[in-house]
């Protein structure tokens, strides 16, 4: 769950009594960015009781004065404040296979709904390895992702994939003939912060 608070004291005392108001355990809270507007942008995961509807838990929170909430939905366990140094320790590893444990990681580390290894290696765009959500990508779709040599944001719109509503993704290059797609279904755009380290995390593979 994603909100955008006050960047001053309290603020994050308020939502986590407002969360705890309708039966919401608070797992992990991750700094996400800070604005230049004097607020907070944080990330929440959080367990709800099985009776209650998330729209419990949005209406508590923008109740309060200056929270917005940017955005909720369901994703796999295991994402946190830690989560960046976990996936370092995972690719160094194993470095043969950094890059693919990279993509497999990613729904945790980036929130993503999917994350696709694309290979260019013989000049045409194919998904070598992907997360199990992921979009099939022809040759003629994956080349909708390029330039494929530098790090950037894509809006794609409904159908840009059969079956696929309005995606927002980033590219971001692994090696020379490599790079790493990760997407979120519906949004919310990837903040400058998560593509930094997105970008950073993709510059150690090998």
């Amino acid at each position: 769950m994603r909100l955008t608070l006050p960047d001053r004291p309290g603020s994050l005392g308020s939502v986590a009594t407002a969360m705890g108001s309708v039966g919401a355990d608070i797992n992990a809270v991750q700094i996400v960015e800070k604005t230049t507007d004097g607020s907070v942008v944080d990330d929440f995961i959080v367990d709800l009781p099985p009776n209650q509807l998330p729209e419990t838990i949005v209406t508590a929170c923008q109740n309060l004065a200056g929270v917005r909430v940017e955005w909720i939905a369901r994703y796999p366990e295991g994402g946190g404040l830690q989560s960046d140094l976990e996936a370092l320790e995972r690719m160094t590893a194993d470095p043969p296979h950094a890059a693919e444990t990279l993509v497999s990681l990613c729904p945790v580390v980036f929130r993503s709904h999917w994350a696709t290894l694309i290979d260019v290696s013989e000049k045409i765009p194919r998904s070598s390895f992907s997360t199990t959500l992921a979009p099939d990508l022809t040759p003629e779709i994956a080349a909708r992702f390029a330039p494929f040599d530098t790090t950037h944001r894509i809006d794609l719109e409904a159908d840009w994939s059969p079956g696929w509503g309005d995606t927002t993704a980033v590219v971001t290059p692994l090696t020379q003939d490599r790079m790493i797609v990760i997407g979120r279904l519906g949004g919310p755009a990837f903040l400058d912060s998560e593509i930094t380290r997105l970008h950073h995390l993709a510059a150690l593979v090998k």
